[in-house]
């Protein structure tokens, strides 16, 4: 398999990862009933936009490493969102910042800078664990994820020199 085939299988799996990551959290809205904080949805989009990248990745099928490149930034993003929130759940309760008003409030009554510090700084209701699996939250299980999308993304990268 030459160089261009196998950056097409990584942007494949990359791609697939991406959308069962978000199959699962649509899941977990609907089905669950868990309602997604503003964290979550950061680490949505860094996960959708990884996702779109390795499409137009596939399909361009050219500039790999440019592609791989955005992959690993987006997931990194979606990466550090989780760590912020994985912080944010292991404060004790006295330490955990107040909940303030919410996201759809601030977006409808055009407060979009306090907006933008709710959905990258978090608030209280970040800091709740709704969810685990194997004593990991969500935020834990995004972080594994985009991490090995980030080195999967970088591998590539690097095997394109």
């Amino acid at each position: 398999m030459n160089l261009l085939q196998e950056t097409r299988v990584v942007l494949t799996l990359i791609l697939l990862a991406c959308i069962g990551l978000i199959a699962t959290a649509f899941y977990m809205e609907y089905q669950l009933g868990l309602e997604p904080c503003p964290m979550c949805i950061v680490q949505r989009i860094a996960v959708a936009l990884a996702g779109a990248v390795a499409l137009i990745g596939i399909l361009h099928n050219n500039l790999g490493k440019f592609y791989l490149a955005l992959t690993g930034f987006f997931s990194l993003v979606g990466g550090a969102s989780a760590v912020r929130h994985l912080y944010l759940q292991s404060l004790p309760p006295d330490r955990v910042p107040s909940c303030g008003p919410d996201l759809n409030y601030l977006l409808e009554n055009d407060f979009i800078s306090d907006a933008l510090i709710q959905l990258f700084i978090g608030d209280g209701n970040c800091a709740e664990v709704m969810w685990s699996l194997l004593g990991i939250s969500i935020p834990g299980w995004v972080l594994i994820c985009c991490s090995l999308i980030f080195l999967v993304s970088i591998r590539q990268f690097k095997a394109q020199f």
